[in-house]
């Protein structure tokens, strides 16, 4: 079995990181999903999906913050001014996969899966794939 679906985040800030947890279980819930795999994937050149910590919501702007100090806005020759954009999204990535079992995501006890924003505020997709056995 593979299912699709295409999800939206709004995001709020230029640079952010948004949970989408919730979301990637309800639609491997929605997909009836019972052991196998996920992939969430950001089909955007400017956004990424991690996963993370969630227990501390500093965590998320101690990294926003660390990767304007290794990629700055500014000085680039890109044309639309958003080259770091472009740049972090290559570090951190465009896709995670999770195994699940009994229809539920094997994340670790402090772990989140989340939207990185680098180019915002906008209405953003990401795509989530199950791939494996019904019950």
């Amino acid at each position: 079995m593979t299912r699709h679906r295409t999800l939206s985040v709004r995001t709020s800030a230029r640079e952010q990181l948004v949970d989408i947890t919730s979301q990637v279980k309800q639609t491997v819930r929605e997909l009836g999903l019972d052991d196998g795999l996920v992939h969430v994937y950001c089909p955007h050149t400017t956004a990424a999906i991690l996963i993370q910590e969630n227990a501390d919501p500093d965590l998320r702007t101690d990294i926003i913050e660390a990767l304007a100090r290794l990629v700055p806005q500014r000085g680039f020759r890109h044309r639309e001014g958003n080259a770091d954009a472009h740049i972090k999204a290559i570090l951190l990535g465009s896709g995670v996969t999770i195994p699940v079992a009994r229809g539920k995501l094997q994340l670790g006890t402090w772990q989140d899966v989340y939207f990185g924003e680098f180019d915002g505020p906008r209405e953003r997709t990401f795509v989530v794939t199950a791939l494996g056995a019904q019950p």
